[in-house]
């Protein structure tokens, strides 16, 4: 027997523990066509936010649906803890620095902080009611992901994919590391434009300007266009470097734009792409100012040791001192930033491992179309991603808390010497090498430093799940091809230009296939400023441990799915009283239904259900159909859309309206018709206990157990089946007939309210016109239900020609209505 009220902190934990000890989604325990899901690992930085539950909530409507769609759900979970951001994370929590604390101690340290983080981590799911299999578990930092990744690195190598250079790269000297372009952010930035005077060889001045004063140290040459008149007699000559008081040639070159500036720019090592170019174009020496701790080196004399800001401040004080700054204009520009710290990025070479992606991007392209997008026009932005990469992938990082490059260098010749695949996974620096060099025999080598960018091992998720999908007896080899391409991989938009692209990446290099059959693309939440919520955002009053004190895990998933795939949307407190309204309804409607359903057999038919029944079950069929529709392309916002006015409205307001007169009065009506009304309730409930089930599993799940669960034999509510339950009902007379039914009793009620009359006031004679005949006769054969809704004493039917207006007169103590239909 339920209770009178639904206490979310009571029931939820029980239901979560029963599906725990029952593993209800174990793939094992839910037989079908296989559906795996490449669920994205979050990663270990910091706190979840409502964002985090807003997408991995929808994620599971959509697994729970698939399971009860007759599928066999694959849904692991994984945690991505290792690299940069955890890396930041753990430094911020515990304020130390990784490079001083030293490379054992910090690892050591990140590997206590992460798993800590985890088990948080596993418990906010679990209490939102993840419907996930967490036997399947993994982490981007386990002895089997670092052997898949580093067995991924070296067969890639071999097949041509990866090559090490040194190479100027984007650089972060705030995190110590390299980063992809996929890792930055544009901001605008305000700066001043600096007018500085060179000299030519004759003492004359060139003025050049730049907003980089700083890498004048750096600078290796002058350059103007072949075109600009102004600068064709300084072909082939040198000018002196102010403050550094060195030579430098004049060169001419197509990409120097005439009316930018003076139309004279110095090319540095590196301010820009374009000084890349031209060092790569012209051979230039590399001078480097900015060392990897955001320092000037020595190169820069007097202002060696100064942070960036500090020397640029410093060197235009000095330049101005020396007339040698000619003006300053004002500008805000467009600057790359890390994304993790939103510090600007700077240029810097060094010896780097690479992907290589700009040889490929035709056939990256050509990929996107192997896979359905949903919403559609996400595609378009994957797109315009790999259309603009301007840069092959670079996966070095210089940190310390990352999957090793399982390689040493040989200190006499350069040759790389790669770990045999047995002895997978090794850290070169813990391990000395065995090997001797094959060009040189020598056995002088040392370990490679670097790290492997976190989405060099985020990439190659769905061979970390091919792992865990056939037991470890089976080889890997063996497994892919009946592993992938996956079934779906939900994301958010802001990582198509990493995970989604990365993917694609290392599937085509791998296997030459696409990862996934489908991508469903999530948004964002919006903060009451209208910001994306973030880690560092996600506290106070929307962190979710905070909203489930106050509201169920149900109410806060109803509002995830309020959302449409692929838009942002903005936190809102009235969806989620909307939720909790919902819950309340649905366990009370459940309570009415417990009471009259005792003596159903579900198994039995009734031969003659009447119209009320007819009409029910019809417009039940309806829902599915349309709620599987949307749900069929991911759209549950719109099959949820589709429940709702089905259960408000036809079954509370009118079903439920039209036959409690029948239920609680039953020997006021034939035997086999309120038979026939009981067994319609019990199917009817079930029905909407299931397609709520995705939505809202612990109170459906409550409710299925007290007054379903004997009867049918299925363990849980989410281990049955549509294909059992979502009968497919027909019945269009009966369609019509209630419609004219219904609208009669909203007349009655209307009527009754605008004269503040009790709904359960008596009516004398209730008098019901009609142009349709056949609607008259069908409304005679429901006489007594009319009578139960509507309170008449009296009933009386007549055609009409025309229809008036609907009028209520008081006699007596009585009330004599007449209705138009």
């Amino acid at each position: 027997m339920l209770d009178k009220r639904y206490d979310h902190k009571i029931f939820e934990p029980k239901v979560q523990q029963k599906w725990a000890a029952e593993q209800t989604y174990s793939a094992d325990n839910n037989s079908g066509p296989l559906y795996t899901i490449d669920t994205p690992p979050p990663t270990v930085s910091g706190s979840l936010h409502m964002g985090h539950i807003f997408s991995y909530t929808q994620t599971d409507v959509i697994a729970r649906y698939k399971r009860m769609n007759g599928f066999s759900v694959f849904y692991p979970f994984g945690f991505d803890d290792n690299g940069l951001p955890t890396e930041r994370y753990v430094e911020k929590k515990k304020k130390v620095s990784a490079h001083k604390l030293g490379r054992s101690a910090f690892i050591e340290l990140c590997l206590q902080e992460t798993h800590e983080v985890e088990e948080q981590f596993k418990l906010l799911w679990q209490q939102m009611g993840l419907s996930v299999d967490w036997d399947l578990c993994y982490s981007t930092i386990s002895v089997s992901t670092r052997k898949l990744a580093q067995e991924s690195f070296i067969k890639l190598y071999k097949k041509g994919f990866i090559y090490r250079k040194h190479e100027p790269a984007l650089y972060c000297t705030t995190c110590r590391t390299s980063v992809a372009q996929a890792e930055l952010d544009d901001i605008e930035q305000n700066s001043f434009f600096n007018d500085i005077v060179f000299k030519d060889s004759e003492g004359n001045d060139l003025v050049i300007g730049t907003t980089r004063p700083e890498l004048l140290p750096s600078c290796v040459a002058l350059l103007y266009n072949p075109k600009d008149e102004r600068y064709q007699h300084l072909k082939g000559t040198k000018a002196t470097v102010p403050l550094f008081d060195f030579a430098v040639p004049i060169l001419a070159d197509d990409a120097v734009v005439i009316d930018k500036g003076t139309g004279l720019v110095m090319c540095c090592t590196f301010g820009d792409k374009t000084d890349i170019a031209w060092f790569k174009k012209f051979n230039f020496s590399y001078k480097k100012t900015i060392d990897f701790d955001g320092t000037c080196t020595e190169i820069a004399g007097q202002f060696a040791g100064l942070k960036v800001a500090e020397a640029r401040a410093k060197i235009i004080e000095t330049l101005r001192e020396q007339g040698l700054l000619l003006n300053q204009r004002a500008i805000s520009h467009a600057v790359n930033v890390h994304e993790r710290c939103k510090k600007e990025i700077e240029y810097i070479a060094l010896e780097q491992w690479f992907l290589n992606i700009l040889d490929h991007k035709k056939k990256l392209l050509a990929l996107a179309d192997d896979i359905a997008w949903y919403p559609s026009f996400m595609k378009a932005r994957y797109k315009d991603w790999v259309k603009n990469i301007g840069w092959d992938w670079c996966l070095s990082r210089q940190r310390f808390f990352g999957i090793p490059f399982p390689v040493w260098h040989c200190q006499d010749c350069n040759q790389m010497l790669f770990a045999d695949t047995s002895e997978l996974p090794i850290d070169p620096q813990e391990v000395a090498c065995t090997k001797v060099c094959t060009t040189c025999g020598s056995t002088n080598t040392v370990p490679d430093t670097d790290v492997m960018d976190t989405w060099n091992t985020s990439s190659i998720t769905p061979y970390i799940l091919a792992q865990l999908y056939a037991p470890s007896s089976t080889p890997f080899a063996e497994k892919v091809p009946q592993f992938l391409p996956m079934s779906m991989r939900p994301q958010a938009h802001d990582i198509i230009r990493t995970w989604a692209f990365y993917t694609i990446v290392k599937s085509w290099m791998h296997h030459d296939i696409a990862p996934w059959n489908e991508i469903v693309i999530s948004g964002h939440v919006l903060s009451d400023a209208n910001q994306k919520l973030s880690k560092s955002q996600g506290g106070g009053k929307l962190a979710p441990e905070t909203l489930l004190e106050q509201y169920p895990a149900d109410a806060i998933r109803y509002w995830t799915a309020s959302g449409g795939l692929g838009y942002d949307v903005a936190y809102s407190e009235s969806q989620l009283k909307v939720g909790l309204r919902l819950i309340t309804k649905l366990w009370n409607a459940f309570r009415f239904i417990e009471e009259h359903i005792a003596t159903v057999d579900p198994e039995q038919m009734p031969k003659h259900l009447g119209v009320v029944n007819e009409w029910i079950l019809h417009q039940a069929s309806d829902c599915f159909k349309k709620y599987k529709e949307q749900f069929e392309n991911h759209e549950f916002g719109a099959a949820l859309a589709v429940v709702e006015p089905f259960f408000w409205n036809d079954f509370c307001d009118n079903y439920l309206e039209l036959i409690k007169n029948q239920l609680f009065n039953p020997q006021q009506y034939d035997e086999q018709q309120v038979i026939a009304t009981r067994w319609t309730l019990y199917t009817i409930g079930l029905r909407f206990l299931q397609l709520y089930a995705p939505y809202l599993p612990h109170v459906t799940e409550l409710l299925y157990e007290s007054v379903y669960k004997n009867r049918l034999k299925i363990a849980s509510l989410h281990q049955t089946r549509f294909a059992d339950i979502q009968h497919a009902y027909v019945f269009d007379k009966s369609v019509v007939t209630m419609q004219a039914i219904n609208s009669l009793a909203a007349t009655v009620r209307k009527l009754k309210t605008e004269r503040m009359l009790s709904l359960k006031a008596p009516l004398a004679t209730l008098t019901v016109y009609a142009q349709d005949g056949a609607v008259i006769r069908a409304l005679e054969q429901e006489q007594q239900m009319i009578i139960g809704i509507t309170h008449a004493q009296d009933l009386k039917f007549n055609v009409v020609a025309s229809l008036g207006e609907s009028t209520l007169q008081e006699v007596d103590t009585l009330w004599h209505a007449s209705v138009v239909i």
